[in-house]
């Protein structure tokens, strides 16, 4: 392993700098001709493309296999060890509470002017697909985090579809999680279609109207492909955290939660910035001292080299404004005040303040959601919420005189943008008596 180092931003060079923001944004152009046509198969075929992409799981195949049943759920009970039951049904009411706290008004309006009522409405999608990740690990957190607000939400039917094993088996966990979560439906299919199954419907999977939940570069290709046929939640790639930290960090700790962050995945990135050389020194030591020891030492060394780094910066204004430019997945603030520090954050997934508020925690079981934008999306994304179950339909009332109120200024825009008839509906209502 290279020996990790602090590095000045200022010092940075223009592409060592354009390298660290862009860390590991997806970029599907490789694979988007083969996902295209993964996509356009279940289309056409239906069930029997996510047969054929399942015989291997299982050489006698058939629809039903496709669909969890709830003799299955009830055999994971027996499966799962009861410390991890308790466990999923602490995280899922803590899960639950936070995003309860979401839901807004089912109706406002205001009157703008006289004669004239506006307002919006607050209405649940019917149907969502949430895709969860499965293979070699099982996520069962993912479960909670996404079915649990599309529930609160008030969404009619809320399903999952995961990446079947072998004989066509789903985790137990993922089982227990789901039906702990109040999941409708559990499908067996993974990758691109599974999110295909959900977008375009087939026999067995019901189409949706939205589909959200992280996944590899093929589920993320898959569902820009079939987005506007249903609507997605943000692009997500591979999982990354900053810590912003003056010299009041304890450098151990924050060595763990460096470390913590790109293990998850060998393109995972997690950078520290400091306004201490003392901590970043002392982090950095840590950081190569007790590497020697981890597992996933190939993960760990990949994206320690391709896209982590320790810097320094001159002040804080310098480490706030580098925070923001890189716009985080998930942001620590580890300062004197973290709460004047959050004050002038303006891009971020997740914000854990204060030493007790690892990534972990909001991973699991605070509350919030551990669904969030990668890549610099946090820009122009947040995190899943109830607001990503829920369509916002605006309505109008408007009297004669309301109308009338308007009249002249309808009328010339609609003829300047060449458009008479849209003038003659308002014009209509003033030269005829009903």
């Amino acid at each position: 392993m290279t020996a990790i180092r602090p590095e000045k931003i200022r010092q940075l060079s223009a592409k060592e700098l354009d390298s660290i923001m862009r860390r590991s944004m997806e970029d599907i152009s490789s694979i988007h001709e083969y996902v295209l046509n993964i996509v356009r198969d279940v289309r056409e075929r239906g069930d029997r493309a996510l047969l054929d992409a399942n015989k291997e799981f299982k050489k006698s195949i058939a629809a039903r296999d496709l669909k969890a049943t709830p003799e299955e759920i009830r055999k994971a009970y027996r499966k799962v060890d009861p410390g991890l039951v308790k466990a999923l049904n602490k995280a899922a009411e803590n899960i639950r509470r936070f995003h309860e706290a979401q839901v807004g008004r089912e109706m406002w309006s205001i009157e703008v002017s006289e004669g004239i009522l506006a307002g919006r409405l607050r209405r649940a999608m019917d149907r969502v697909g949430c895709y969860i990740p499965g293979g070699r690990a099982a996520y069962p957190s993912t479960v909670l985090m996404t079915v649990i607000p599309a529930k609160v939400a008030g969404v009619q039917q809320v399903v999952i579809t995961t990446p079947a094993g072998k004989g066509m088996s789903v985790s137990p966990s993922t089982l227990v999680a789901a039906d702990v979560a109040g999941c409708d439906a559990i499908f067996k299919v993974g990758g691109p279609w599974g999110i295909a199954g959900l977008a375009y419907g087939t026999r067995t999977l019901p189409k949706v109207d939205k589909i959200v939940g992280p996944g590899n570069k093929y589920v993320t290709a898959a569902k820009m492909i079939v987005f506007g046929k249903v609507d997605i939640d943000s692009p997500a790639g591979p999982s990354e955290a900053l810590i912003l930290a003056d010299d009041s960090g304890d450098s151990e700790w924050i060595a763990l939660d460096f470390l913590t962050q790109i293990e998850h995945d060998p393109d995972s990135a997690a950078v520290l910035v400091t306004t201490s050389e003392k901590l970043a020194e002392q982090v950095c030591r840590s950081i190569n001292r007790g590497y020697k020891s981890l597992p996933r030492k190939e993960i760990l060394e990949s994206s320690l080299k391709r896209h982590s780094r320790v810097l320094t910066a001159e002040d804080m204004d310098e480490a706030i404004d580098f925070a923001n430019e890189y716009a985080p997945e998930h942001l620590q603030i580890l300062t004197r005040d973290p709460f004047m520090t959050l004050n002038r954050i303006r891009h971020a997934g997740s914000i854990f303040l204060g030493p007790y508020a690892p990534v972990p925690a909001g991973d699991y079981a605070s509350g919030t959601n551990h669904v969030l934008p990668t890549g610099q999306c946090a820009r122009m994304f947040s995190g899943l919420s109830v607001d990503d179950y829920i369509k916002k339909p605006t309505f109008q009332y408007l009297s004669k005189q309301g109308l009338a109120g308007l009249r002249e200024t309808v009328v010339t825009l609609a003829k300047s943008e060449g458009l008479p008839l849209h003038a003659r509906s308002v014009e209509a209502r003033f030269t005829r008596r009903r």
